[in-house]
């Protein structure tokens, strides 16, 4: 049996929407790390990422099955249990994921920055028509 999920395993003021490179969809990277541990009913994933709904849930979890990352295995005894886990392919992607956080926490900065400067920029007003200053 595996220990539950801390529900604040995951900061909810993360910026990981500034990644500019991630593995599948938003939740993906969050979900295997959930399954780090082993196998996890859709319940208990629920718990840590309490602000996924169940519809998007059900998709990244078949995203990650049909891309051969997670298994889903359902139990009909005694009662019906059906849990998701990572395959080997799924846990080669843990390495991975350690490697984009802590260049994310080295380059945060950078990125926020970027990020800025491309929005003050974009609210600028537009050059005048005409032949440009000289």
């Amino acid at each position: 049996m595996t220990d539950p999920l801390d529900p604040e395993m995951f900061d909810p003021l993360c910026p990981s929407g500034l990644m500019p490179f991630r593995v599948g969809d938003k939740w993906a990277g969050m979900i295997v790390r959930c399954l780090e541990g082993g196998p996890r009913r859709f319940s208990e994933l629920r718990v840590p990422l309490r602000d996924i709904t169940a519809k998007v849930l059900t998709r990244s979890l078949r995203a990650l099955e049909r891309d051969g990352f997670v298994v889903r295995t359902v139990h009909v005894e005694p009662a019906r249990d059906v849990r998701y886990a990572l395959t080997p392919l799924g846990r080669s992607l843990l390495p991975l994921l350690d490697a984009a956080r802590e260049w994310a926490e080295a380059h945060l900065d950078e990125l926020l920055d970027a990020r800025e400067g491309l929005r003050i920029s974009s609210r600028s007003p537009a050059p005048p028509d005409g032949p440009a200053p000289r």
